[in-house]
C-alpha cells in the first residue's frame, strides 16, 4: 500500500497567489477517462431471438448463468430485473456470497421461479451458487458425491437432473493472486471433469459457471503479460482443454469461433470495463451429441451489476 502523501505545504500570508498563465486558444483539454457503467438501460436493449438450431427448429429451452460478485450487492444495484427481462427458464448464479436466510427480498418468493435451490458456503459471505428454475428438477445435488469435501464446503456446484438433461452450475476456484491456491484449482479440474464423464454416460449434460479460465489468447485482452496470472496459466488451460476432450464443446466458440473482445468478466479497476479491457471466464459447455439441438450462445455484455455479465443458452429441448 503507497505511503501517505505529506501534506502540502502552507503558503505565507504575505505571498502573493501565483498568477495563472492563459492557456492557448487552441488548447485542447486532456479526455475524460472512460467511467465503467453501472446502470443497465433495459430499455434500449432487445433480448429476443429468432436463431435456429442446427437441425433448423426453433428454440424452447433458455438458459442463464451470471458470476454476480455478491447476489445482495447486485440486486442493491438493480440486479434482480435481468430475471424478468430475460425470463429463462432456469437462471444459475454463481459467488452469490449469501446464504439462504439471508437473501435480498427481490430473490424470494418468486412466482416464475417456485424452485430454487441455494449452496452456501460455509464460511460467510464467500463463494456459494444459486439455481432457480420455472419447472421442477427430478433431483437435486449439491457439491461432490465422493470425496471433494474441501471444495463442498466452499459452495460450488449444483447438479440438477431434468427429464433429458443435467444441468450444472459451477464456481470453479480461482488459483489466486501470486497462484496461492493453484493446488487447490489443481485438484478441482480432474474431479469435475469425472463428475459430468459419469452424468454423460446416463443423459447429455450442459455445464454453466465461471470456470475461472480464459482458455485461448483471443478469450482476454492481454495474453502476453498474463500467462503467469491465475486465470490464464498453461495448467488452467490444459486442465479446460482435457475436459473439452472429455466430451463437451464450448457453445460460445462453436457460435463464433474468431470472435474478439468478446468478454464476460472486467475487473472494476481503470475502467476496464468501458474500455472492454477484460477475460471470457463464463461459459456454457454442452455434452458434444447435443450440439446440434443448441441455436445460440449469448454474452449480455450490456447488463450490469456486477464485474461479470450474463451468459445465455438458446436450444431445442432434447427429447
Amino acid at each position: 500500500m503507497p505511503g501517505k502523501r505529506p501534506a502540502a505545504e502552507k503558503e505565507p500570508k504575505s505571498s502573493p497567489a501565483p498568477k495563472q498563465k492563459k492557456a492557448p486558444e487552441d488548447a485542447k483539454a486532456s479526455p475524460a477517462a472512460k467511467k465503467n457503467k453501472t446502470v443497465t438501460d433495459w430499455a434500449g436493449m432487445d433480448l429476443s431471438s429468432q436463431a435456429k438450431s442446427g437441425e433448423g427448429k426453433a428454440w424452447n429451452l433458455k438458459l442463464s448463468s451470471w458470476n454476480v460478485d455478491g447476489l445482495r450487492a447486485c440486486c442493491v444495484k438493480g440486479g434482480a430485473e435481468y430475471l424478468t427481462h430475460e425470463l429463462p427458464d432456469v437462471l444459475c448464479l454463481q459467488e452469490t456470497k449469501v446464504k439462504e436466510e439471508k437473501l435480498p427480498e427481490e430473490m424470494k418468493d418468486l412466482a416464475d421461479y417456485p424452485h430454487c435451490y441455494w449452496l452456501a458456503a460455509e464460511k460467510d459471505g464467500y463463494s456459494s451458487v444459486g439455481l432457480l428454475s420455472k419447472t421442477e428438477p427430478l433431483s437435486v445435488q449439491f457439491g461432490f458425491k465422493e470425496e471433494g469435501e474441501e471444495h463442498n464446503r466452499e459452495g460450488r456446484m449444483i447438479t440438477a437432473e431434468f427429464d433429458t438433461f443435467y444441468l450444472v452450475t459451477t464456481y470453479v476456484p480461482n488459483a489466486g493472486r501470486g497462484l496461492v491456491t493453484l493446488d487447490k484449482r489443481l485438484d478441482w479440474d480432474p474431479r469435475l471433469r469425472e463428475h459430468v464423464k459419469a452424468l454423460d454416460k446416463v443423459k447429455p449434460v450442459i455445464i454453466c459457471g465461471d470456470m475461472n479460465v480464459a482458455h485461448k489468447e483471443i478469450d482476454l485482452k492481454n495474453p502476453k503479460s498474463n500467462k503467469k496470472n491465475a486465470g490464464f496459466t498453461q495448467e488452467e488451460r490444459d486442465g479446460f482443454t482435457e475436459l473439452l476432450e472429455a466430451g463437451f464443446e464450448d457453445s460460445f466458440r462453436h457460435f463464433y469461433p474468431e470472435k474478439k473482445d468478446a468478454f464476460t468478466f472486467w475487473t472494476y479497476m481503470m475502467g476496464c470495463r468501458a474500455k472492454n479491457v477484460g477475460w471470457r471466464l463464463d461459459y456454457f459447455l454442452v455434452s458434444s451429441r447435443l450440439l446440434p439441438k443448441v441455436a445460440d450462445s449469448l454474452v449480455r455484455d450490456q447488463v450490469f451489476g456486477s464485474d461479470h455479465c450474463p451468459i445465455t443458452l438458446l436450444l431445442e429441448k432434447p427429447e
